[in-house]
């Protein structure tokens, strides 16, 4: 995890006026509710990636974003029942299976694999903006803070390699109508 985040949330913490007396409002609950709902869809999602791939660096960082999940899914589990939040429900895990044995047409091309986690990560990064933006009280938005600036520090990291693989999907480039490169 981020160290210097964690630094940083702190002293943030230590100045602000703690609000944590004052009750959720309805925007905030939702909004843990949904990013935690989307971190529990996410991490099936992760499961069948590392059951499906064989490429060694994606399935390092697929196991790299398992244990993000399972640590953001752990801390806004634990804030949730503090708060008295119902928990939205959780997909079963997948069992682990071999790669070699997924027949071919059910099988996730590692391109699919890496554009849908990434795809997955952007979700949750502004679902994250959005919830710290929205919220009232100290706590809630730094939790989300936190969850985002984490989240943004491992998409640079699955970008580097979706770009070194060829995996990353650019839309067409825009080029003004009367530009020199028209």
């Amino acid at each position: 995890m981020i160290k210097i985040w964690e630094t940083i949330m702190d002293a943030i913490k230590s100045q602000s006026v703690q609000d944590e007396d004052q009750p959720l409002h309805v925007g905030e609950v939702m909004a843990c509710w949904i990013y935690l709902a989307g971190l529990e869809l996410a991490k099936v999602s992760v499961q069948a990636g590392l059951n499906t791939t064989t490429d060694d660096e994606l399935k390092a960082m697929l196991e790299e974003d398992m244990k993000l999940g399972t640590s953001q899914r752990e801390r806004l589990h634990h804030f949730m029942i503090k708060e008295g939040i119902p928990l939205p429900s959780a997909p079963e895990d997948m069992p682990i299976s071999d790669p070699k044995g997924i027949p071919l047409g059910v099988k996730l091309t590692d391109d699919v694999i890496a554009n849908e986690l990434s795809l997955k990560i952007a979700s949750l990064i502004l679902r994250a903006a959005g919830a710290a933006a929205e919220s009232i009280r100290t706590d809630v938005g730094l939790l989300f803070i936190q969850f985002q600036a984490e989240k943004l520090a491992y998409a640079t990291r699955l970008k580097h390699l979706m770009r070194k693989r060829g995996w990353i999907k650019i839309p067409p480039f825009y080029v003004p109508p009367g530009s020199q490169h028209h």
